[in-house]
C-alpha cells in the first residue's frame, strides 16, 4: 500500500512538474514572441537651438555647460552700446519729424482758411498732401524707434523653456551673428521614449496602453509610461528621394527579409529622483496591461486544458 502510494505520488509530482513547465514555457513564449516588446528603444527629448536675434560681442555669459535653467533666465548679454545709440538716434529722428509734421499741418490749416482769391485750389491740396506725408513720416520714425528699442531688448538672451544648457560654444568676448546658434536648451519637461516595434506587433498596441521599460543604465529599475502614438510613415530606402523627411529605421540584417520596425512614441511618467534621463539612452520596453503576464498564464492554462485543438 505504501509502495503504491509512493509510486502514485512520484508520478503525480512528475506530471505536475511537466505541466508547470509547459505552462511557464507557453506563457513565456507568448510574453516574448507575441506581446509587443523591443530592446530597440531610445530616450528622446525636444531641444531648442538658441540663436541671438541681433549681432554683436558677448559682454556677459551667465551660464555654464549642462547648467539647469528656468524659463526667462538670462543666458548671455550682447554689448548693448551700439543699440543704445540706435535708440537715441531713432528718438531724435522721431522728435525732429514730429516738429516738421506740426509745421506742415499749420501751413495746411492756414491756407485752408484762405479764399480762392488768395490761393488756388491746387495749392491748398498740395499743402494738405504735404501735411499727410509728414504725418506718415512720423509713423515711420516711430516704427524705427520701436525696432531700435526691440533690438536693444534682444541684446539680453533668455531661456525660452525650463531645461538644461547643452553644447555651449560661447565665451565672453566672442562675436555672435544673428540667426547663428550658440548653444542648445534641452527641454526637461519633454523627455519621451521612442520604441521601435516590429510591424507584426502593432495590432496589439493601442493609445493609452501602459508601457514598462528598463534603461540600460538602470537595470534594476522598472519605469512606466503610456503609448501615445504610432508613427504614420517610415522612409522607404528603395523609393529614392521619396519620403526623405520620414524617420529612417535601418534593418538589423540586410540579407534577411525582416518585419519593418515602426517607431512608437511613449510618454514617460515622472521618473524617481535618482534616475537621470539623458537623450540617447537605450531601453527595453514592453507595452500592455499590468496583468498581461497573468493573462498569458491564463491563456496557457486554457491551452493545456483544451489540448492542441485550442
Amino acid at each position: 500500500m505504501k509502495r503504491s502510494f509512493r509510486r502514485f505520488f512520484a508520478v503525480a509530482l512528475t506530471l505536475g512538474a511537466v505541466a508547470l513547465g509547459l505552462l511557464l514555457a507557453t506563457a513565456l513564449w507568448r510574453h516574448y514572441m507575441i506581446s509587443p516588446w523591443t530592446r530597440d528603444a531610445r530616450i528622446r527629448v525636444e531641444t531648442i537651438a538658441i540663436a541671438p536675434e541681433v549681432s554683436g560681442v558677448v559682454k556677459s555669459l551667465r551660464v555654464v555647460d549642462n547648467q539647469p535653467v528656468s524659463k526667462g533666465d538670462v543666458l548671455f548679454v550682447i554689448d548693448p552700446r551700439a543699440y543704445e545709440i540706435a535708440v537715441a538716434q531713432a528718438s531724435a529722428v522721431l522728435d525732429g519729424q514730429q516738429h516738421s509734421t506740426q509745421l506742415a499741418q499749420l501751413k495746411s490749416q492756414r491756407r485752408a482758411t484762405l479764399t480762392e482769391l488768395s490761393i488756388s485750389k491746387e495749392e491748398k491740396e498740395q499743402y494738405d498732401v504735404s501735411a499727410r506725408v509728414a504725418d506718415a513720416a512720423v509713423d515711420q520714425a516711430r516704427a524705427q524707434l520701436d525696432m531700435a528699442k526691440l533690438n536693444l531688448e534682444r541684446t539680453i538672451v533668455r531661456s525660452p523653456a525650463n531645461g538644461y544648457v547643452a553644447n555651449l560654444r560661447l565665451r565672453e568676448g566672442d562675436s555672435v551673428t544673428a540667426g547663428q546658434a550658440s548653444l542648445t536648451i534641452v527641454d526637461r519637461d519633454s523627455f519621451w521614449l521612442a520604441g521601435y516595434f516590429e510591424e507584426t506587433q502593432l495590432a496589439a498596441i493601442h493609445t493609452g496602453d501602459e508601457a514598462r521599460f528598463v534603461l540600460m543604465g538602470y537595470p534594476d529599475r522598472v519605469l512606466t509610461g503610456r503609448a501615445a502614438s504610432v508613427t504614420r510613415g517610415v522612409a522607404d530606402l528603395d523609393a529614392g528621394g521619396a519620403g526623405a523627411a520620414l524617420p529612417n529605421v535601418n534593418p538589423v540584417f540586410t540579407w534577411v527579409r525582416l518585419a519593418q520596425r515602426v517607431p512608437v512614441r511613449i510618454e514617460i511618467d515622472p521618473p524617481p529622483a535618482d534616475v537621470t534621463l539623458v537623450a540617447g539612452m537605450t531601453a527595453t520596453v514592453g507595452i500592455g496591461r499590468p496583468d498581461s503576464f497573468r493573462d498569458d498564464l491564463a491563456w496557457a492554462l486554457r491551452f493545456w486544458r483544451r489540448g492542441w485543438r485550442y
